[in-house]
């Protein structure tokens, strides 16, 4: 029985919660939050035995084996870092990071007292993703990948009345490319590698977070687009074009329905169903491997954590986007 601590009390960690309550080897044993009201709060809506105000504190207790962090972007090196160095297993929230140079902190510190850490992108587990890597050779030779994640955000509303919350507040690391872009990178990465070259644009708004972007990719046999922004909506399905057909999947931040359609004007139905939850995929590879004794997925891998962040590290240079984080490192 795996036990797991809870770092962050906000609407991602009911969604977890929601998807850890479908396993039966995993008991939640605690939950930090900022203030002990809330904690208490949280803790006693859930049945959560332990609660923390203190993080270093909750890092040294033996009350727990690993934890899942989903606390703002800035805050995620060294959270995950304190743990790891208490040999506590981490699942870290997406984008994993605020820089590449703190995926790779956080990744030498895992490795150097030989514990997991996990970026929870839960994209790339669903059971879809791998619908879409098993029959990548249908397309024949890849030629263009296309994914946008453009989701008006209702914060944004608040933001224009004058009131800057989180979601748009650069000392968080936070705006359009880290919160919905980096789902477009992510799946890029796992399924072609790192690209070339990197050519971005963008509009930053005053608060000095961006809020949208467009980028295109360079590989040697193929290139890519990526849109998002959290200022406008989308509804264009991810595409992946080969010169035998094309791929069109729904949700890029969460694949559910994937189809080819060939040139010949046939079209193949791939779908599978998703019996669980979103976020339970990511949690079961996070256990699994802990149960396993591993220290890192073969899935969501370093590489893939690293390269996602390297790539977004070049937009925000492209566009003139820095976070005080990046002055930290």
């Amino acid at each position: 029985m795996v036990r797991i601590g809870l770092v962050g009390t906000n609407w991602i960690t009911e969604r977890m919660l929601d998807g850890l309550s479908h396993m039966d080897n995993l008991t939640v044993t605690a939950v930090y939050s900022r203030t002990s009201e809330r904690a208490s709060k949280f803790a006693s809506k859930h049945g959560i035995p332990h609660q923390f105000t203190n993080l270093e504190e909750m890092a040294v207790s033996d009350s727990i084996d690993a934890v899942y962090i989903a606390t703002p972007n800035s805050l995620h090196a060294e959270q995950a870092i304190l743990f790891l160095q208490n040999g506590k297993h981490v699942l870290c929230e997406k984008p994993l990071a605020a820089n590449s140079k703190e995926v790779q902190r956080m990744f030498e510190t895992a490795q150097q007292h030989n514990v997991l850490l996990m970026e929870a992108m839960k994209s790339t587990l669903l059971p879809n993703f791998k619908v879409i890597q098993e029959n990548l050779h249908k397309l024949g030779p890849i030629r263009k990948y296309f994914a946008s994640f453009c989701q008006y955000s209702s914060r944004y509303d608040q933001y224009k009345e004058g009131v800057v919350l989180n979601a748009f507040d650069p000392k968080f690391a936070n705006g359009a490319l880290m919160d919905l872009g980096v789902y477009c990178i992510y799946p890029l990465i796992s399924l072609f590698g790192a690209p070339l070259e990197v050519k971005a644009t963008g509009t930053i708004l005053e608060s000095g977070v961006d809020s949208s972007g467009s980028v295109t990719l360079k590989y040697e046999d193929k290139d890519a687009v990526l849109m998002y922004s959290k200022v406008s909506n989308s509804a264009l399905p991810w595409e992946i074009q080969g010169e035998e057909g094309t791929m069109l999947i729904t949700k890029v931040s969460s694949p559910e329905q994937v189809e080819i359609r060939y040139h010949n004007g046939s079209v193949e139905s791939l779908t599978v169903e998703m019996p669980y939850p979103s976020m339970y995929y990511e949690a079961r590879e996070f256990v699994d491997l802990i149960e396993q004794g591993k220290t890192e997925s073969e899935v969501n891998t370093y590489s893939n954590s690293y390269m996602t962040m390297k790539v977004a590290d070049s937009i925000r240079k492209e566009i003139g986007l820095e976070f005080p984080s990046d002055l930290l490192v």
